[in-house]
């Protein structure tokens, strides 16, 4: 197994927050076709909190769950360890690293790709963050620009 095989894909404000009182901080319909279009018919994983804040399992992808205390739910496999969702992962499957900022913090050491939307607005009442990454990945695209957002690919630096 490749030592960097999964992806992470966020939304992070300009204060480093990505999510507040279990949920996102924002609502941007562009970013969320995004990270559909981005994660359809691929593997996404996220912790329990994650899950707990979607309505339902996400439609067209393999929701994994990483929890030391979750319980398994319709619609999502449910994994103990990083080590377990490893031994399930094969190297044709691509898996993207949804959140939150506890499962980012875990899983950021395995990823050689960010999918980061840097979202222009603070937070200043934000309770989860993104782990710093800029020591470790270099931007190598930009994939959307407006007002409300820059969507650009990061690369693990090697």
């Amino acid at each position: 197994m490749s030592t960097y095989p999964y992806k992470a894909i966020v939304a992070v404000s300009e204060d480093g927050v990505i999510g507040r009182n279990g949920d996102l901080p924002w609502r941007l319909s562009g970013d969320l076709k995004w990270f559909k279009k981005i994660t359809m018919g691929h593997t996404i994983l996220m912790g329990r909190k994650t899950w707990d804040s979607l309505p339902n399992a996400l439609p067209g992808r393999e929701n994994w769950v990483l929890s030391r205390t979750g319980s398994q739910q319709e619609g999502m496999k449910l994994f103990r360890s990083l080590g377990e969702v490893a031994d399930h992962h094969s190297p044709e499957q691509t898996l993207f690293i949804i959140g939150g900022g506890e499962i980012y913090s875990l899983a950021l050491p395995f990823c050689h790709e960010l999918f980061l939307t840097e979202v222009r607005q603070t937070v200043p009442d934000g309770d989860a963050f993104f782990p710093e990454f800029r020591n470790e990945f270099q931007p190598v695209e930009v994939l959307d620009d407006n007002p409300e957002f820059l969507l650009r690919r990061w690369s693990r630096i090697n």
